[in-house]
């Protein structure tokens, strides 16, 4: 996945010499400060940063935001990522599946039962601008999930959910695993330590 991976900031090298291989159905999580490069190093698999030197390989290619093919299997959860605003939680995921497709049609129970487990149900209908910060965070992270995907790239998703938000995040990084999907995720919340396969302190 990555051999050998550098970057650069400056005249400070953010990370260096980094070697990672996370397999199907396993968790990488990225620790440190920050500062430390767990979102750069997130920006580099997902081919939104060139590193300064090594290589990377996510999905059996290298990557590249632009490409189709790449975007189909990497789901991504960034710090810049934004919803649509004018539609409801349930436009929002109809919308996704529609643009992704999928070996398997998904249908409006899987949609609802979504929402749900997020505790959304009672916010389906209404505009996302409507929904507080919590809730527009779960309605991001369904979004990553929703869609057909192998592999799963979440910087700090933690961010914005209350206790029992993050009981939600555990459990969906959690099942992720079980469907044989690989999670690179960078967090400061310690219980998502629990559902690692590997961790990486950076810094």
């Amino acid at each position: 996945m990555v051999d050998g991976l550098g970057m650069r900031a400056g005249e400070h090298w953010l990370f260096r010499d980094l070697d990672l291989a996370v397999a199907d159905g396993e968790c990488l999580v990225l620790a440190g400060a920050n500062g430390s490069g767990k979102s750069t190093l997130l920006h580099c698999l997902y081919g939104l940063r060139h590193p300064t030197e090594g290589t990377v390989e996510v999905a059996g290619r290298a990557p590249d935001e632009r490409d189709v093919r790449f975007r189909r299997d990497v789901a991504v959860l960034l710090d810049d990522s934004d919803f649509f605003a004018e539609l409801s939680p349930r436009q929002h995921l109809e919308l996704l599946l529609g643009t992704f497709g999928g070996e398997q049609e998904t249908d409006q129970y899987d949609i609802d039962r979504w929402l749900d487990d997020a505790g959304l149900g009672e916010r389906a209908d209404v505009h996302a601008y409507h929904l507080s910060a919590g809730q527009r965070r779960r309605l991001l992270l369904l979004g990553a999930i929703a869609r057909p995907h192998r592999v799963l790239l979440l910087d700090e998703p933690e961010r914005a959910l209350d206790v029992q938000g993050k009981e939600w995040l555990a459990d969906l990084a959690d099942a992720e695993r079980k469907e044989g999907r690989t999670i690179v995720m960078a967090t400061h919340h310690p219980p998502l330590l629990d559902v690692a396969d590997h961790v990486v302190q950076l810094g």
